[in-house]
């Protein structure tokens, strides 16, 4: 059967590339075209399309580059027509999707959404046109069912797909480390800065986290560099910065040997904390986007970690609170020993919520393949 699958950032091309594993799995002559990155063609996937040229963050950005938005859209609508899908699946990535699944449905396409878009925070009015253009809503967090289920849906849970791939990655550094038959001597705690996949984040957050690097001489501070990031543009931030390290494409290593993390807010909030890593949460955007962003979002956290348990496990620093002198009061913090075995213990809570659905890949992917084949 034929699939279409389009993800827009770098965790949907994670997401993704792990579905299109488990899709090949259960139907051996998949023939799969994707909007995504390189973890999904490495699976299986044709490449129509790199998220690195997808992703726009913020009200300003997105308007400042809407023509490309819309070349992209046009592109998208006239490749689904040629290839002729039996499903199209959309990863989150809303703004694009959103609409796209309101063009697949009315060229009779059958539609799944696997990772439903956040409407839950704002916008909920677009539930009515989800539920009028998609087949099936594919949820990944535990208290999306009730939301959709008071707009009269009946939509599935199928757990978090982030923890398969966390317990495969700490799996792996176990083995490693079993292995080799003596674990790595680490002469100091290591802090790991995440500070995002787009430029527009990381020039607004990664200069403060550098800043509270020099207050910390008894830590070893390693950026995660993101695979759409070139190693000039990071190294433009940390020159001057001499300690500093850059670890490219290997985001998970770093967190399975670290102590302690400065996050940008998103998807990473969540790797951190299921890797049992103390974090503290940053966001920053332009003034006029958190402005716009400030009146229109109703949820009380911006980090999954919070929101899903539905208090404040780990803490944020938003906007104007995100500075070196409160960031650096943070770090101090969690990286206290009682500080850092509450937060894990939370931690613990959380994987457990996030676990009750099962195996997220591969329930989505049999949804998906039952719903290519009609039934």
């Amino acid at each position: 059967m034929r699939y279409y699958i389009i993800a827009g950032e770098a965790s949907g091309d994670l997401h993704g590339g792990n579905l299109v594993r488990e899709i090949r799995l259960r139907d051996a002559g998949a023939d799969i075209r994707c909007w995504g990155g390189d973890r999904m063609e490495a699976a299986g996937a044709v490449l129509v399309k790199h998220y690195r040229d997808l992703a726009f963050m913020g009200f300003l950005e997105v308007v400042a580059n809407l023509r490309t938005i819309l070349r992209n859209m046009r592109l998208c609508r006239e490749d689904i027509l040629r290839f002729r899908p039996d499903v199209v699946v959309f990863i989150d990535y809303p703004g694009f999707n959103i609409r796209m699944a309101s063009f697949a449905r009315r060229q009779g396409f059958r539609t799944v959404y696997y990772i439903s878009p956040q409407v839950w925070a704002w916008k909920e009015g677009r539930v009515k046109t989800l539920r009028r253009d998609v087949d099936r809503m594919l949820v990944i967090l535990p208290f999306e069912k009730g939301f959709y289920r008071r707009w009269n849906w009946e939509v599935e849970y199928v757990g978090h797909p982030l923890v398969a791939e966390v317990d495969a990655r700490r799996k792996a550094s176990a083995d490693a480390t079993s292995s080799s038959g003596e674990a790595p001597e680490k002469s100091k705690p290591i802090v790991a800065m995440l500070p995002g996949s787009r430029r527009q984040e990381v020039r607004l957050k990664l200069p403060v986290m550098l800043s509270v690097a020099e207050r910390f001489p008894q830590c070893r501070f390693v950026v995660a560099q993101a695979p759409g990031l070139d190693d000039a543009f990071l190294e433009s931030f940390t020159r001057g910065h001499g300690s500093v390290e850059l670890r490219k494409g290997d985001t998970y290593g770093l967190l399975a040997s670290a102590d302690a993390a400065l996050v940008t807010s998103g998807t990473a909030t969540l790797e951190t904390a299921l890797f049992g890593v103390p974090e503290v949460v940053c966001y920053k955007g332009s003034r006029l986007s958190y402005w716009i962003a400030k009146r229109l979002v109703k949820v009380k956290f911006i980090s999954l970690v919070n929101l899903i348990m539905d208090r404040e496990v780990v803490r944020e620093l938003i906007q104007d609170e995100l500075t070196t002198e409160n960031l650096s009061a943070e770090l101090s913090s969690i990286l206290q020993p009682e500080v850092s075995a509450r937060i894990r213990s939370d931690y613990a809570e959380l994987r457990a919520l996030l676990s009750e659905g099962g195996d997220a890949s591969a329930r989505a992917a049999e949804c998906i393949v039952e719903t290519a084949s009609g039934n």
